[in-house]
């Protein structure tokens, strides 16, 4: 079922105004304006409700962060303020200790603002999350806006906004279930500053539900509750609710062609473009355009193309659109699990790779050859004759790769037994592999003795796939048949008596 955001917010609207009769009939003490009421019960359902669809995949928001400090550091650098830029990759390494803390912080201040829980640090913090979050989603909206090869803060090279500047297309407020453009979150987060602003003044006007013994044993428990939840849908599990195009029964092969299909109906009405000398901007239909490519609007008379305007695509494309692997060869295999007659294929997923490179020196024997021509009796032409000069030692660099144990220690105890067992009963089966090089590869599959197909693909589009590392996916016939997390995968026996056929 799919959610627009006015229908979020229509939803959000009537459970305040439930949780505002309820306070307005049951707390009738701690009551003291209808407004403040309302907007306290909005916003803490708002962020209830943001934090509780982020917390099913907490691995999702860890990855956006990522992404986030990815850009923050790639902005900063060649600036002034280029002293921070080294932060971000190591704040990059804690993303999803910062993306538990954040959906955790998000729910329970969203519990405090409907009980009212010590209203002036509720409204400060309030206040401060919304400004962050402002801050995130303002920084995405305005990269539109930003050439590519031109640098953020080099405000004079802004151009006209294009989405496909964005290198973050979403601020990931609501995770996967609603994915908003930028520039709607940005002014959604502009409208929470208001009663944010209006909290911090009127804080002594809150509602309060219970006393505070009971507020505080309410978000203790909630705490830790929300946590052991946290950690369930990515340490333990896969997320117990998957709103990713690439979720279990998804027909992936006729979705992919489906979105091909709209995304090969669409039209170009419009042309933006841009005179370089006169700097005048215009936007014609597209037999304008063409009419007047060698005339009006040629290239040495300086215009330039900003924007194309299309038709919209009749169905929206998701990540299924980008699912491409690739062989070590660079062949493309995507086909070997979206064709209809492709049977059932074991892949394993690993989006990044723990390996690290250690170069050592070897002493090789390296034989030098001469070669002599000589006459043999009988034999009319000279005969080549090769014979060896000269032998010397030389030192050769050979790249090893030191893998972490506990990580090849998943695949050589659970993984290897799978495979080795499903090859004996004829099905496919393959490695695709995140970030790392045909070498990488080819050093695992010595270390560890698997023998399967190894092939790559995007890093991102392996996250969005399956949230585990590594991470089992059984295709049948272009299917997602089942996905485990590697702390939950059964045994092959189970699996074939459960899926295969």
């Amino acid at each position: 079922m799919s959610i627009t955001l006015s229908g979020l917010l229509i939803g959000v609207g009537i459970a305040a105004i439930i949780l505002t009769a309820i306070t307005t009939f049951f707390f009738k003490g701690g009551h003291k304006s209808w407004l403040i009421t309302f907007l306290q019960n909005y916003t803490g359902a708002l962020f209830v409700f943001s934090g509780l669809v982020k917390a099913v995949d907490p691995l999702g928001t860890a990855y956006k962060l990522e992404q986030y400090f990815s850009e923050f550091s790639y902005t900063f650098e060649p600036t002034w303020f280029g002293f921070i830029a080294p932060i971000f990759p190591w704040l990059s390494n804690y993303s999803v200790g910062f993306s538990v803390l954040m959906i955790v912080f998000e729910i329970i201040l969203g519990l405090m603002l409907i009980m009212g829980m010590k209203s002036k640090l509720t409204s400060w913090m309030f206040f401060g999350l919304v400004a962050f979050f402002t801050f995130l989603t303002g920084f995405t909206y305005l990269t539109g806006y930003v050439p590519d090869g031109a640098n953020f803060f080099s405000f004079g090279s802004w151009a006209e906004y294009n989405a496909n500047n964005m290198k973050v297309t979403d601020c990931g407020c609501f995770g996967d279930f609603l994915k908003l453009e930028p520039k709607v979150s940005f002014f959604k987060d502009i409208a929470l500053l208001f009663p944010a602003v209006y909290f911090v003044f009127k804080h002594k006007d809150m509602h309060q539900w219970f006393s505070n013994k009971v507020q505080l044993a309410i978000i203790g428990l909630s705490t830790v509750g929300l946590l052991i939840y946290c950690f369930s849908n990515y340490i333990w599990d896969l997320p117990h609710e998957d709103f990713r195009p690439f979720r279990i029964d998804a027909d992936v092969a006729s979705i992919r062609e489906a979105e091909e299909n709209a995304a090969a109906s669409v039209q170009i009405t419009d042309w933006t473009l841009e005179n370089a000398n006169t700097k005048e901007v215009v936007t014609i239909p597209t037999a304008e355009y063409y009419a007047g490519l060698s005339t009006n609007y040629a290239k040495d008379k300086g215009w330039k193309v900003l924007e194309q305007i299309k038709t919209k695509p009749a169905l929206k494309a998701t990540k299924i659109s980008d699912f491409d692997i690739k062989d070590y060869e660079g062949h493309e295999v995507t086909y070997d699990y979206l064709d209809p007659e492709a049977g059932q294929n074991f892949m394993i997923v690993s989006h990044k790779t723990y390996g690290m490179p250690k170069v050592s020196k070897i002493t090789v024997q390296d034989t030098i050859f001469v070669t002599d021509t000589v006459l043999v009796a009988g034999v009319e032409l000279p005969q080549v004759v090769r014979s060896i000069g000269e032998i010397k030692s030389v030192e050769k660099e050979v790249v090893d790769y030191i893998w972490d144990e506990e990580w090849k220690a998943e695949y050589v105890n659970k993984i290897k037994p799978l495979l080795e067992k499903a090859k004996k009963d004829g099905h496919l089966v393959s490695i695709v592999f995140g970030g790392a090089d045909k070498a990488m590869a080819d050093d695992f599959a010595a270390e560890t003795g698997i023998e399967a197909d190894y092939y790559t693909a995007d890093d991102i589009l392996l996250k969005t796939i399956v949230r585990s590392n590594p991470g089992i996916v059984l295709w049948d016939n272009g299917k997602i048949e089942y996905k485990w997390h590697k702390k939950k995968l059964p045994s092959y026996e189970e699996i074939k008596i459960a899926y295969l056929k």
